[in-house]
């Protein structure tokens, strides 16, 4: 056991960090038409010099840009795919127990393809900041595409390229296969897939309602999780893809609840991601036992919550570790906070020092329990 020089670290994080406030008036003024997009961007470019000079400072062995180009962690990629449109939306497909984002969405308008994103450039400013430190990618797991447009959008009409859904699950493969090329060709050996979807089948209520509409969820995980293999086709051996499971995270706030078990061997005994990060910091998420399910991959334990400001008690997140021992080998275990600090642009409910307290009270329990 011990320090892991291969990804994911025994102390690692999802992916997002609040965002400064300097940089959301610069993204406020950007959206009122008050500065250019090369002045944002020079904005954006100082705050992410900022943070990874901070993860660096707390001992993080890969760091991240905290998304901060980005106003939703899922849709900015999306929307940037080939064959895809970001729309105004009545309201969000899913409903958050609070607060609610600004309510955008993406739908289907042409043949999907990964091209000139600008996802590439942005991961390549990051590697030039990071003085040789690991860089991380965090990017929408391929599932979100589909989940978004053809299960959660009650009146999903496929355009003609798309009547025949196993062309669609295909060429979303494809995409990512760019995708994953992409990424590795301008260095990024550490990229993370991000997914609610899972955390949607697990709540009872959703798949009752899905179900409900002539959804067999059942054959969508198993399509989700060959669409994912296919992508992974392109991995080079050299290149580390992990899978993050998030129930929602806006504003502290939540939208799924329910333990793993509904996707458990379907998923964990399928898909051939290098490690899955799951949500672990409240009974939402269920007890330990869909984690016999786990082959070979490494699980990031989420037992550090990222949604309120007070820090864990060491011990109590010791003795879960231990449980969750009991399923999978400790070797095989890594700690991280739950989820992101800001999934979108306007962050949880904490503070910068709490935020950073937080990474690292994962980062001493590691040590504690690894050495």
């Amino acid at each position: 056991m011990g320090k892991r020089t291969v990804a994911p670290f025994r102390a690692d994080v999802v992916g997002s960090f609040l965002r400064p406030a300097y940089l959301k008036k610069a993204r406020a003024a950007y959206e009122r038409n008050e500065i250019s997009p090369a002045k944002l961007k020079e904005t954006e470019d100082a705050a992410i010099r900022e943070l990874v000079a901070k993860e660096k400072e707390v001992g993080l062995q890969a760091v991240t840009d905290g998304e901060f180009r980005r106003r939703y962690w899922h849709l900015d990629f999306l929307a940037a795919l080939k064959g895809v449109r970001e729309v105004k939306a009545e309201r969000w497909s899913v409903q958050f127990k609070g607060a609610q984002p600004k309510a955008r969405t993406i739908e289907i308008v042409g043949k999907i393809d990964f091209e000139n994103h600008p996802f590439v450039e942005h991961f390549k400013y990051l590697r030039s900041v990071a003085g040789g430190t690991l860089c991380k990618m965090t990017i929408p797991s391929p599932s979100m595409l589909h989940l978004i447009c053809c299960v959660r959008e009650e009146h999903y009409v496929p355009i003609k390229e798309y009547e025949d859904p196993h062309r669609l699950y295909h060429d979303i493969a494809a995409a990512y296969q760019k995708a994953i090329r992409s990424f590795y060709d301008a260095g990024c050996r550490y990229l993370q897939l991000d997914d609610t979807s899972w955390g949607e089948f697990c709540d009872r209520q959703k798949r009752q309602a899905y179900t409900a509409r002539g959804l067999n969820l059942d054959e969508i995980e198993k399509e989700y999780v060959k669409m994912i293999n296919f992508a992974l086709e392109a991995k080079p051996k050299d290149m580390v893809i992990t899978m993050h499971i998030c129930r929602g995270n806006f504003r502290s706030t939540w939208f799924s609840s329910g333990g793993y078990e509904p996707v458990a061997e379907i998923l964990f005994e399928n898909c051939r991601v290098d490690g899955f990060f799951l949500e672990y910091d409240s009974d939402r998420a269920g007890g330990f036992e869909p984690l016999r399910h786990i082959r070979d991959q490494q699980v990031v334990l989420g037992l550090i919550t990222t949604k309120f400001p007070q820090l864990e008690d060491k011990e109590a997140v010791e003795k879960r570790i231990g449980e969750a021992s009991r399923y999978v080998k400790l070797d095989q275990l890594c700690l991280s906070p739950q989820c992101g600090f800001s999934s979108t642009e306007e962050g949880n409910l904490l503070t910068q020092e709490q935020q950073w307290a937080k990474v690292r009270l994962v980062q001493e329990i590691a040590r504690e329990v690894w050495g």
